[in-house]
């Protein structure tokens, strides 16, 4: 990969990243349909195909949406049950015949947390891989000292965090609005 690209998917990662997921998985579906249209539907018309390759796009990612928040979120309602439980039999607040109740509050709310926190390990893994990426890029053509080099990363890092929660917000904001939920501040009243 050249610098001049590296430096370009550098910053569509940076400020986007978060969001590429479910166009990388729309891009692989439709892609895969383009692929197996022609054996599915032999003879038939250009725009047929294209049509059936934009369905597996649709579909593709509907399936990834739906498989990873439910993957995400067992991954989390299980954790947060045995660690839950765990840590309260450890300290002593839970018997042996409660045990379930514990497992299943700890497990609602690990599960919650691991659907929150993951949107922002996305944002950070995604604005660390774009502030690399451009970092490398640039120091091809100008030298930068070592300090420098983890100084600009850090500082790149944190617009593209800072960017993309931000787009992050207005897309809920969006999206309360939208759905007639609170806004900030009120208590929905």
């Amino acid at each position: 990969m050249t610098s001049l690209s590296g430096v370009l998917v550098g910053v569509v990662l940076l400020l986007f990243g978060r969001r590429l997921y479910w166009v990388f998985v729309a891009g692989i579906g439709f892609l895969t349909g383009l692929s197996l249209a022609p054996d599915l539907f032999p003879g038939q018309p250009e725009w047929l195909i294209l049509l059936a390759a934009l369905v597996a796009a649709i579909v593709g990612a509907i399936i990834a949406i739906v498989a990873q928040k439910i993957t995400i979120g067992l991954i989390g309602f299980v954790a947060g049950g045995g660690i839950g439980l765990l840590l309260l039999r450890k300290m002593g607040l839970v018997g042996e015949g409660s045990g379930w109740v514990a497992y299943l509050i700890a497990g609602i709310v690990g599960l919650v947390l691991i659907l929150v926190l993951f949107d922002w390990a996305l944002i950070l893994l995604s604005s660390l891989a774009g502030a690399n990426l451009i970092v490398t890029g640039l120091s091809t053509h100008v030298h930068l000292a070592r300090n420098a080099w983890f100084l600009a990363l850090i500082a790149l890092a944190l617009v593209g965090i800072v960017v993309q929660a931000g787009l992050s917000r207005g897309r809920s904001r969006a999206t309360r609005e939208t759905f007639g939920g609170p806004r900030r501040g009120s208590t929905g009243g």
